[in-house]
């Protein structure tokens, strides 16, 4: 079993030094521990366990660390940054284990890009050495590149040449639509082994700065220090400590402390009931920091956030994705209010920019996912958003026969119009009603109001309002048909459908990874027996198929 929780100290890969605001993260893989037995993570070649801890340190630095505004990626090998993902363990994975990898690669990489934009960490990649596909990757996901200009440190995308597979994690699509890359001065790196060196890269737009090797360091801390007054991270106020995350893995089910997961492998469903705080939000700042990682938007997010990982890489057969709520849902309006309201704190606006990657991840997932809308239900505001982030939603019309609970109700608040944007930089509500605009404002006005099934039908809120007695029937078809269809198919369905509307860097590299990688690494090219990944490093050439489609 892969498991997505881990901590410094555990840590075999990475290394994070400090320096007054400036943190090195410093890549140090070592050779002998892989994700899995089968190859050597040499030259600095990351692995599935590699990114694991990258992710990580990604978070514990916006969390814990309030005084560090920019950090330092560098290598601790005086002779190659990365040479990328590693080829054997790419080898010898399962296609759903290639693509999903790509995927939290890549995702990781955004939440670097994400610490840029909206917490105030500047990252900075300092490279010594090759730097070669997916490392040149991670250096692609930081602001600033520095390289070492001694006759032999090179940025390369050498994928297409050596592998007759992609820069799967964003590297063309960041090299045009981040950096401005010339596309005929990106189809020559990417075309070619050796990649580019020296001032000719910084012409290109390929980094931002060279120099001398013995400096590198030096300019890499110096350029730190400059952008770190660009930070709004308040340099005397007190982390948050991420504590180990709680959970209980059984054969039908993984409890969290507000998160059930119920499995049922006939078909091929996972049930997700989310548990509503019991207790009103904190009484301020300071009472809602003692609470730690208790608090429930973060330990919600935490909790959602594990699972989504977990059941990716652990659970491939389970195809449909359930989500059901309890609770009462005034009391989970009012955190969002206590969110809201406090937005400008430096530890609720990460605590938010978390539940907002945390839902991304769940629009980016090879699921098809539901939502079941029933009496005792609190969806609201944050879990609100678990609907819109479905590809389906069923919402019960009245109360069922024999049973006292209120009919469920729905409601919208303010984190619905802007605190959790989509990867297309759109809310949900705004992608859900693309072409009626003017909805949005009538939305606004429902603000404090819980809507039963019949309006929230007529608002376009839900997808069907079957009653008691259609309910089990309507909802079972709905599980069983989606059991049945191809699974390529459906994920080929549903990435294009979940981001309509303008398309970014981000949605672009989402649905090539969908669409590219999910065909290329299939291709006998690749990965037949003759194939250029199957055969590198054997000293033999790959025999390819002519044949253009």
């Amino acid at each position: 079993m892969i498991d997505f929780r881990t901590e410094p100290s555990c840590y075999r890969h990475w290394r994070i030094t400090f320096t007054d605001s400036v943190a090195n993260l410093v890549l140090s893989v070592d050779e002998a521990a892989p994700l899995v037995p089968g190859y050597d993570l040499k030259l600095n070649s990351y692995d599935l366990g590699v990114d694991i801890e990258l992710n990580d340190a990604v978070q514990r630095l916006r969390f814990e660390h309030p005084e560090i505004k920019s950090v330092i990626i560098c290598s601790a090998n005086d002779r190659v940054f990365s040479a990328g993902a590693n080829i054997r363990m790419l080898a010898q994975a399962s296609h759903p284990f290639k693509v999903n990898f790509c995927k939290f690669t890549n995702e990781t990489r955004m939440a670097i890009e994400d610490a840029t934009a909206n917490s105030g960490q500047f990252y900075i990649t300092a490279i010594n050495g090759a730097c070669a596909g997916g490392g040149y990757e991670l250096a692609l996901a930081t602001s600033y590149i520095i390289m070492a200009d001694d006759g032999s440190t090179a940025v390369s995308l050498p994928e297409l040449p050596l592998l007759a597979v992609l820069p799967g994690t964003g590297g063309l699509t960041r090299l045009v639509d981040k950096r401005g890359v010339r596309r005929d001065h990106a189809d020559f790196l990417c075309t070619t082994e050796e990649g580019l060196r020296g001032q000719r890269a910084v012409e290109w737009r390929l980094i931002d700065e060279v120099v001398a090797k013995s400096r590198l360091r030096e300019l890499a801390l110096a350029r730190a220090l400059e952008f770190g007054p660009q930070s709004d991270r308040p340099a005397e106020a007190r982390g948050l400590k991420l504590d180990p995350l709680e959970r209980k893995i059984e054969e039908q089910k993984i409890s969290y402390s507000n998160l059930t997961i119920t499995l049922d492998r006939e078909k091929a469903c996972a049930f997700f009931d989310v548990t509503a705080p019991d207790t009103a939000p904190p009484a301020d700042i300071s009472a809602m920091r003692e609470s730690g990682c208790r608090f429930w938007p973060l330990a919600f997010a935490r909790s959602l956030e594990d699972a989504i990982l977990h059941l990716r890489f652990n659970e491939e057969s389970i195809r449909s994705w359930v989500f059901r709520t309890k609770g009462d849902p005034a009391v989970v309006s009012a955190y969002d209010t206590f969110m809201i309201a406090h937005g400008d704190d430096w530890l609720v606006r990460e605590i938010r920019l978390f539940v907002a990657r945390t839902l991304r991840r769940l629009d980016v997932t090879s699921r098809s996912l539901f939502a079941f809308i029933e009496p005792g239900s609190c969806f609201a505001g944050t879990l609100f958003e678990l609907i819109l982030a479905a590809d389906r939603s069923y919402m019960l019309r009245g109360s069922r026969e024999g049973d006292d609970t209120p009919a469920p109700r729905i409601a919208v608040n303010e984190m619905n119009f802007g605190a959790v944007p989509m990867y297309n930089r759109l809310t949900r509500l705004q992608t859900r009603f693309l072409g009626r605009p003017d909805r949005i404002e009538e939305l606004r006005s429902c603000l404090g109001t819980y809507l039963t099934a019949e309006v929230a039908d007529k608002l376009g809120l839900v997808t069907f309002t079957p009653d008691d007695l259609d309910w089990d029937d309507e909802t079972r078809l709905a599980l069983e048909e989606r059991a049945a269809f191809s699974s390529d198919a459906l994920t080929g369905m549903e990435a294009s459908l979940r981001f309509a509307g303008p398309e970014t860097m981000e949605t672009k590299i989402f649905a090539r990874l969908s669409a590219w990688q999910n065909w290329i690494f299939q291709r006998p090219n690749a990965i037949g027996e003759n194939g250029a990944l199957k055969l590198y490093g054997s000293g033999k050439r790959p025999e390819f198929d002519r044949r253009s489609v």
